[in-house]
């Protein structure tokens, strides 16, 4: 496997900062041109292993802050910090993104940030598919690139489209993002409506499923970090869920859930953060690829030794958690405070460090040790505190999954029961929960309202920490509801707020001051 440190920076593929036209910068201010860098197969094939590279990086501390990494970002900042079911313990410091104070400003970091990560991801990919027809090299080899760099390309999109667009229900003819497709388009370019944009997303993905099978090597990858046939198929999955295209959701996320077995009880509780079966896609994290205390796993992980982890753990709302069986295994990957001596913080959920004596400290030791990390002394232990998320190496070193089958499985739960096939649904949740025994004792029978309840309710539980739980919540057009611990729930009393999903701009980010400053074709930034 070629490292992915070996990034196209010397091809085309151009990681800079600085002006507010950087995202755009796809090869060298040069009089070598992407089409001479990019001459073969073989520097072709280095440019994409650079496209996986942009999504796992650091990113500008001066620009952003620490802890600005690529997808990792995207997953803990954008989908679970903005959302109902997980929160960092004791901080105060994500008070107004979570509660939707910043969804108008033009320059709030966290606002631009997916903005500029996706440009650079699609104007580098851009160069590559805009150059690989003139590669020397075979044409199977040329369709593969082509089809690797366009599935990259529609996952980019795909996440622009939700974070700066309205909700498919009611925003499909709204404007949300710039499409840039060659690289060469005027720099004064218009917002697209959510609607172009899925619409070139569609044909992007489509165009790559065709391209990986004419090259003949759509399962070739030897591992499952490369993009391929599959997951093409997963984001369309993805998107066809988003955009409530039932039939297309359907179709793809079975063709993966029937190819990849979900994981084993031993594999769930393993830390999510090696690949197994059931993984589709991955980031690939190893020793030699750190982000020091950049990564997500130093933010995600129970056993970190990041000071962000020691004092500020992530926790599941108290909400989600009562609402998981006690015959569920996936109940223990969050410390429960019911029947332990000792006290903590009803505001903060913070219990003790060690040095205090608390019986909770030991009682969340004694998690850390069942699953093979001893805390330090210095981890402090909050009530609801996560014990899923493991790292492999410090200071937050892992593989970070972006796509596995059981993610499949709820979408096709979802699909059929948008479809009218309730028992199919039914069946579904049956799989997931008693068959892999992750809840041995779990049934279904519940129909209409309440059973897409528990396809919602199922999503919180199995993909909690994985980014999905505010791109739900958007799409789904459901409020952020959060209590105080007095009021049955677990969230800092600076986080207790309840709004709509047509209150705070729609869940609608505006559009970056950078952008607007450079592209003046922009009409509105407006949530129209």
């Amino acid at each position: 496997m070629k490292r992915l440190s070996i990034i196209a920076l010397a091809l085309a593929v151009i990681v800079s900062f600085g002006c507010s036209k950087d995202y755009l910068d796809t090869y060298p201010t040069s009089s070598t041109s992407p089409g001479t860098i990019l001459g073969t197969t073989d520097a072709a094939v280095v440019a994409v292993n650079g496209l996986a590279k942009l999504m796992h990086r650091q990113y500008t501390a001066s620009a952003y802050g620490q802890g600005y990494n690529g997808e990792g970002t995207i997953r803990l900042y954008y989908g679970e910090y903005l959302g109902n079911n997980l929160m960092k313990g004791n901080s105060t410091g994500f008070q107004n993104s979570a509660n939707g104070n910043l969804y108008v400003s033009n320059s709030a970091a966290l606002g631009s940030f997916a903005w500029y990560y996706y440009y650079m991801l699609i104007g580098n990919a851009n160069t590559i598919i805009k150059t690989i027809d003139d590669a020397e090299g075979t044409d199977a080899e040329r369709a593969y690139i082509k089809a690797q760099a366009l599935t990259y390309r529609a996952y980019a999109y795909f996440n622009l489209v939700q974070i700066y667009g309205r909700r498919w229900k009611d925003g499909s003819d709204k404007p949300a993002c710039v499409l840039r497709l060659t690289g060469d388009e005027p720099d004064n370019l218009d917002r697209a409506t959510a609607g172009e944009v899925y619409d070139q997303i569609y044909k992007d993905l489509n165009d790559a499923i065709e391209l990986f099978n004419a090259s003949g090597k759509a399962n070739s990858r030897k591992s499952n970090h490369i993009v391929d046939l599959d997951v093409a198929y997963g984001v369309f999955a993805r998107v066809a869920l988003t955009k409530e295209d039932w039939a297309n959701a359907l179709k793809y996320s079975q063709l993966l859930h029937a190819k990849y077995p979900l994981m084993s009880v031993a594999e769930e509780q393993a830390g999510f953060s090696n690949p197994n079966n059931e993984w589709i896609w991955y980031i690939y994290g190893a020793e030699d690829e750190t982000l020091y205390f950049y990564d997500y796993f130093c933010y995600a992980a129970y056993n970190a030794q990041t000071s962000t982890t020691r004092n500020y753990p992530i926790l599941i709302s108290r909400h989600l958690f009562d609402q998981i069986p006690t015959t569920d295994i996936r109940r223990a990957f969050w410390l429960d405070p019911a029947g332990y001596e000792g006290t903590f913080n009803t505001n903060t959920m913070k219990a003790s460090t060690q040095s205090s004596k608390n019986r909770l400290w030991a009682y969340g030791q004694n998690y850390a040790v069942q699953r093979g990390h001893e805390l330090l002394s210095t981890h402090c232990i909050f009530a609801y505190m996560n014990f899923k998320i493991s790292n492999n190496i410090q200071p937050g070193i892992g593989h970070l999954c972006l796509m596995r089958s059981s993610e499949m499985l709820l979408i096709e739960a979802e699909a059929q029961y948008n479809l009218k096939k309730e028992a199919e649904a039914r069946a579904l949740l049956v799989e997931l929960n008693a068959t892999s025994k992750r809840d041995p004792a779990y049934t279904c029978t519940a129909s209409g309202e309440a059973l897409m309840e528990q396809i919602k309710l199922y999503r919180g539980i199995e993909l909690w920490g994985e980014g999905f739980n505010w791109f739900d919540l958007k799409r789904w057009g459901d409020s952020i509801s959060r209590q105080t611990y007095a009021n049955g729930g677990n969230w800092m009393s600076s986080y207790a707020v309840s709004f709509g999903p047509n209150e705070k701009n729609n869940w609608t980010w505006c559009i970056p001051r950078n952008e607007t400053d450079y592209n003046k074709g922009i009409t509105s930034t407006a949530n129209e």
